[in-house]
């Protein structure tokens, strides 16, 4: 599948401190795939070093072709949206 990274999720990607590589990783291999408002959200739980794991969430809209990453998310309060185990 083709993503394409919206300005937007490149901006608060650089922000948020989530690298492209991780990103892809996410989805290439997600934990979970939820459906939200019309969004693919594609999230996985990821360790960062010494800040402990995060939750990363990336944002698809898949109605665009190739599919539109939107916002980008990097999340330590991984039960409010992660469902399988922790």
């Amino acid at each position: 599948m083709n993503f394409e990274f919206s300005k937007h999720a490149l901006e608060q990607m650089i922000i948020r401190d989530v690298s492209k590589d991780i990103v892809m990783k996410v989805l290439e291999n997600p934990d979970e795939i939820k459906q939200e408002d019309g969004m693919s959200i594609y999230q996985s739980i990821i360790p960062y070093l010494d800040e402990g794991n995060y939750l990363i969430r990336v944002f698809v809209n898949s109605n665009k072709i190739p599919n539109l990453i939107v916002p980008v998310y990097k999340t330590s309060k991984i039960s409010k949206y992660y469902e399988g185990k922790i």
